[in-house]
């Protein structure tokens, strides 16, 4: 036998070409419907983990599914914003517990979270290098955000701008990082979290000035009097807050009217949890308040449906990738008829020949199955990378 694989060996090695045409179609046929199934559930994982330990959402009306995605995945299609005296009002009742959400920026591709402290001890993310942020300004990034943007506590990230050309003079922010989370296998891995107030800053809610009345530049100085100092459209607004310049920041107006996207509550028992609902039926009121479980189970239920429509799509292509296979030896076979011939005439009987070509069917299904395993590996090291950038 080992004779014969030697010299199939040699056969396929010689003939490069149709060696690796065999082995692809054969690694596409066994790896695509397994790392579809990998991503799949992984997704499925993922989804219905966030949702169940999410017990309400409250936002503006409107798709409840926008508002689920944005506000538990992060996901790029935002909702309506409300305002932050939604907060307010569900403190009010003293049902539940609120957490503010803001998720509409961007910095270098990742999410920007706005929220406020609450809402690590409610995920229960752990910091695992540094510290939390405790200034405006700072913020904390998710293991994957780090990993792949090379960040560690003490550097720097800046937010993206929302378009090319800002007219309204909303420059990017750049946060300082203080720390790494630690690895959460959520959309928490692949974020970067802020402060509230901070998320305000970068849509230009609130921003810093130069001292005027201790500048030596003239060119920003409109006008001067007496205890008076009127500064021009030169003036610089900070990209950047540090502990010079934080008492310089201020936001402008009513923070009770400031956006949100939505708010996270966590009920005090099922009782406050139907009362608070209850509350949010009314015709007349600009909110709703969703469950993201069953807002995710319909979405999963829909998944897989398509995923059983994938299945027999898959299916349908392997059964005529196997044919097309099947071809392929035949003609082979055909085509090698001098050559068996000439095995057959040196005394090898048709045992002989029937190993030889076996051995050929072997070496082919083994390089396959090591690629197929090469890549599954893969898909299972980066699946919630994946999943992120391929369903979520």
């Amino acid at each position: 036998m080992i004779d014969s694989l030697y010299l199939a060996w040699r056969y396929l090695t010689y003939n490069k070409i149709k060696t690796c045409v065999l082995v692809a179609c054969i690694t596409t046929i066994a790896a695509l419907p397994l790392s579809l199934e990998i991503l799949l559930k992984e997704s499925e994982r993922q989804l219905a983990l966030r949702a169940e330990s999410s017990p309400l959402l409250i936002g503006a009306k409107g798709s409840a599914l926008d508002l689920v995605m944005n506000s538990l995945y992060f996901n790029d299609e935002m909702p309506e914003p409300i305002e932050m005296a939604a907060v307010e009002q569900v403190m009010d009742t003293g049902l539940a517990a609120p957490i503010p959400l803001y998720v509409r920026f961007h910095a270098r591709g990742y999410p920007i979270v706005g929220t406020t402290l609450d809402y690590f001890e409610f995920r229960q993310l752990q910091i695992k290098q540094g510290q939390q942020f405790g200034m405006l300004g700072q913020c904390v990034v998710g293991s994957e955000t780090a990993r792949h943007l090379g960040l560690k506590p003490g550097d720097s990230i800046i937010s993206s701008p929302e378009t090319l050309f800002d007219i309204a003079g909303i420059y990017p922010l750049k946060m300082q990082v203080t720390g790494v989370l630690a690895p959460s296998k959520s959309a928490d891995d692949l974020a970067v979290f802020v402060d509230i107030k901070t998320a305000w800053v970068i849509q230009g809610l609130g921003h810093g000035h130069q001292d005027v009345t201790t500048t030596s530049d003239s060119s920003v100085i409109l006008k001067r009097e007496s205890g008076n100092v009127t500064a021009n459209a030169k003036l610089m607004q900070y990209a950047e807050i540090t502990e010079a310049n934080i008492d310089s920041f201020h936001l402008h107006g009513d923070e009770t009217s400031f956006p949100l996207t939505s708010v996270l509550v966590i009920p005090n028992d099922l009782k406050s949890s139907t009362i608070l609902q209850g509350r949010y039926l009314e015709k007349e009121t600009p909110y709703q308040v969703v469950r993201p479980k069953e807002v995710i189970d319909s979405l999963l239920a829909t998944i897989f449906k398509i995923r059983n429509v994938l299945d027999a799509v898959i299916v349908l292509v392997g059964m005529t990738t196997l044919l097309a296979l099947t071809l392929v030896f035949s003609l082979s076979l055909r085509l090698r008829e001098r050559e068996i011939d000439i095995i057959f005439k040196l005394g090898c009987n048709r045992a002989t020949i029937a190993r030889l070509l076996g051995a050929e069917v072997i070496i082919i299904i083994v390089i396959s199955s090591i690629v197929c395993l090469g890549l599954l590996t893969l898909v299972i090291q980066y699946d919630q990378f994946f999943v992120r950038k391929l369903f979520l």
